[in-house]
């Protein structure tokens, strides 16, 4: 027949292609998993230790806002030292409890 070349793919030609197909669509599916926004990964180190209130007083009873927080989540990477943490811990309490 005219146009007929050779015999057409043989076996292995057909599972080379569908292992091609397999793997293509495998990477496809765990790039768009991987690149998804708002995935929540989980801290698989240790916990931090948790630092005692400095027993400034009654301002230790107010609740912790969003500069609490910052200042824990500061204090757990290792960006300020205990010192320093407990400064800013209490200049947040004192001015909180003033503005009562």
């Amino acid at each position: 027949m005219m146009g007929w070349y050779g015999t057409g793919m043989g076996g292995f030609g057909w599972m080379g292609m569908g292992l091609f197909w397999l793997v293509l669509i495998g990477v496809i599916v765990w790039l768009v998993v991987r690149l998804l926004p708002g995935r929540a990964e989980q801290p698989t180190g240790p916990t931090p230790p948790v630092v005692p209130p400095t027993g400034a007083g009654p301002q230790d009873d107010v609740p912790a806002g969003p500069a609490l927080e910052i200042l824990d989540q500061r204090l757990a990477r290792g960006e300020v030292d205990i010192e320093t943490y407990r400064n800013i811990r209490a200049t947040i309490l004192d001015n909180r409890g003033g503005a009562r």
